[in-house]
């Protein structure tokens, strides 16, 4: 396991679970700073939440994907929310269901004003599969950044994960940055929660009137 900073650790061990939303508009107020983590159903999000948040049952995690149909949101402060999207691109989910994924994903990426990053988590072994790649164009056409966390990066030896981080630096567009990340092993949790604390620290005050600074 990789060394941790108590204060990074702790900033985030204070998130707690507030709801769950079918939709954009039953989320909280549209204001601070709200971070989203995106992913295919088998790509390690929930291991990854909790591993970023110092718990082990904050996000759950199912042995079946694709269990995760509603905005699940945590919250860090008034202010400061983390918000766990549906699973996409599970091919036994109803189609019914996938389409109106399509339509809540939309909804909440085109109107969230306080969203400031997406996380979006890739299997390193299978990365920018076709919903990983529409995700990230996206977002730049929005012009949201994305962090993208390689999971399951000890299913890898260090040399080939290297190599699978260092082809999609030189690929990916501007505003994406890029991680190598294992839940099981910590890798990259230091770092994780560094960038995530940086841009919700940076985004995250609101003004004593409730709206944001």
């Amino acid at each position: 396991m990789h060394k941790e900073d108590p204060q990074l650790r702790a900033y985030f061990a204070r998130a707690s679970f507030l709801k769950s939303a079918p939709d954009p508009a039953h989320l909280p107020a549209d204001r601070g700073a709200e971070i989203c983590f995106a992913g295919r159903s088998n790509a390690g999000k929930s291991s990854a939440l909790n591993a970023l948040c110092a718990q082990k049952t904050l996000a759950r995690a199912s042995k079946r994907p694709g269990r995760t149909q509603l905005l699940n949101v945590f919250v860090l402060d008034d202010s400061k929310r983390l918000i766990d999207l549906p699973g996409y691109g599970y091919a036994e989910a109803p189609m019914e269901m996938r389409q109106n994924w399509g339509l809540v994903m939309d909804e909440y990426f085109s109107t969230r004003k306080s969203l400031r990053l997406a996380v979006l988590m890739m299997d390193i072994r299978h990365p920018l599969r076709p919903f990983d790649v529409m995700l990230i164009e996206s977002c730049h056409a929005r012009g949201l950044p994305v962090h993208v966390l390689l999971t399951k990066a000890d299913k890898l030896s260090r040399g080939a994960a290297s190599g699978v981080l260092q082809k999609l630096r030189r690929t990916l567009p501007e505003g994406v940055t890029v991680q190598l990340f294992s839940s099981l092993h910590g890798t990259g949790v230091e770092e994780a929660r560094a960038r995530l604390r940086e841009v919700l620290e940076e985004h995250g005050e609101v003004d004593p009137a409730g709206e944001q600074a």
